[in-house]
């Protein structure tokens, strides 16, 4: 085959050595080593569209958007094949990053996706009903898997309220990558994809509040996350939605704490029985309700107390908060 006048033929062994070593690299973080390698690489072997994705994998992992895009784009240009090569998925998510909706919507139908034809003033690809997923937050670091709502194949809105380690907020959009690193399996039987954020992509104003609330019920505790989502915010119950798991467990095929039933596998390094992020026993049939909770919640500061009182008052014999921060 040819490909602009030059017979495509099997990468050299300089090639080769090149491109393993920049990838052990990789694997160290030492990213400007890895970069004079690939180069070097891309200099042997101009023909190969692998050169250049190696490249624009690499500008991926140092959020490094313009270099990606335009190693992606030469990439592309060297495909044998017309879909679903992952180069347009690396040039979508640099696209993305960059805001450049015509390219990246160019990049998502090129890998084989429906994209509707409807977008926002500025071009922003919009209706692909991707649906939920989760995504883990601060990958390389103090990680944590949160829910949320699918925008494109490289954005997720997040719908959980992140623990405030995580540096993340309700409502924030996230740059994800597109290989899922774990899967959560609901009681109702559907398996979501787990994906590793990339970069925070758009800021949430909206600030994360904890407080230790005693309900006596569940049905209590289900009222006052009725009432944030009511005033367009959120509330969550950590003690029943926090597990902590090891990083092996994280990225593996994981039972989802959605959905009914108490779900206690040999997976959760958590404490049961106590409330709170460190550890906690899930509410379902036949578990023991703790009516101290420790609850998340998403408000403007003026809201907060407010929603807090009100939640007080429907039923005080039977609801109180404190230590609000």
């Amino acid at each position: 085959m040819k490909i602009f006048g030059k017979v495509r033929h099997r990468p050299s062994a300089s090639w080769r050595q090149a491109t393993d070593r920049a990838f052990t690299l990789i694997g160290d973080g030492r990213y400007e080593d890895a970069g004079a390698l690939l180069t070097r690489a891309a200099d042997l072997e101009p023909w190969l569209s692998e050169s250049w994705f190696n490249l624009a994998l690499l500008h991926k992992f140092r959020h490094d958007w313009e270099q990606a895009r335009a190693a992606g784009l030469r990439a592309v240009a060297l495909l044998d094949r017309a879909t679903g090569a992952p180069d347009w998925w690396n040039v979508g998510i640099a696209a993305t990053a960059l805001q450049d909706w015509p390219l990246a919507r160019r990049a998502w139908q090129a890998y084989g996706l429906k994209v509707p034809g409807e977008a926002s003033a500025s071009g922003e690809p919009l209706g692909m009903e991707l649906g939920s997923a989760a995504v883990r937050l601060s990958p390389e670091g103090e990680a944590e898997v949160v829910w949320g709502r699918r925008l494109d194949p490289a954005r997720l809105e997040v719908l959980s309220i992140p623990l405030p380690s995580s540096g993340r907020r309700w409502g924030e959009v996230v740059l994800h990558d597109g290989v899922p690193h774990g899967e959560r399996v609901t009681s109702a039987g559907p398996t979501y994809p787990v994906f590793d954020e990339i970069e925070l992509w758009a800021p949430s104003p909206v600030p994360t509040w904890v407080v230790l609330l005693e309900a006596a019920t569940e049905a209590d505790r289900d009222a006052l996350e009725r009432l944030a989502a009511d005033a367009g915010f959120a509330a969550e119950d950590w003690s029943s939605s926090v597990r902590l798991l090891c990083r092996s467990c994280s990225e593996s095929r994981m039972p989802s704490d959605e959905g009914e039933g108490e779900h206690l596998d040999p997976h959760d390094h958590s404490e049961p029985g106590h409330p709170g992020p460190l550890g906690h026993r899930m509410a379902g049939s036949g578990s023991l309700w703790v009516p101290e909770r420790e609850c998340g919640i998403a408000a403007p500061g003026g809201l907060v107390r407010g929603l807090l009182d009100g939640w007080v008052a429907d039923s005080p014999d039977t609801r109180e908060w404190r230590d609000l921060e």
